[in-house]
């Protein structure tokens, strides 16, 4: 199965912002949709944002809501993440993952990058 590879994290302040980029490791690969997943440690996976491309419709989850921005290349079958006004909270390793239908499951997870804000 084809993978995704995460960057552009890091360590920064509260307030400050990041982009995140999603792209595939190798080959480029078509999807349906494409989307953001954040994780902290004892938690489950939890939804950040996705990209859908047949309508380039997006969704985001509330806490992010009016903060972060998904954006995306389907030709490289690429991903970003534009995060702005970073809070403490946004701590987490940020993957990216493909769904290649719909309704499906998403995968081609990558090995994810950690952000860290600090206050």
């Amino acid at each position: 199965q084809e993978q995704l590879v995460e960057s552009g994290g890091g360590l920064v302040q509260s307030g400050d912002s990041l982009r995140l980029s999603c792209e595939p490791s190798g080959r480029t690969f078509s999807s349906h949709a494409m989307a953001w997943f954040r994780q902290t440690p004892g938690k489950e996976r939890q939804f950040v944002a996705i990209l859908v491309w047949n309508n380039n419709s997006t969704f985001y989850a509330d806490a992010v809501k009016g903060r972060f921005t998904i954006s995306g290349d389907q030709d490289k079958g690429a991903i970003y993440l534009q995060m702005n006004d970073l809070k403490p909270e946004d701590t987490a390793v940020y993957y990216c993952g493909a769904r290649t239908a719909s309704p499906g499951a998403f995968g081609h997870w990558g090995p994810g990058t950690q952000v860290t804000v600090s206050k």
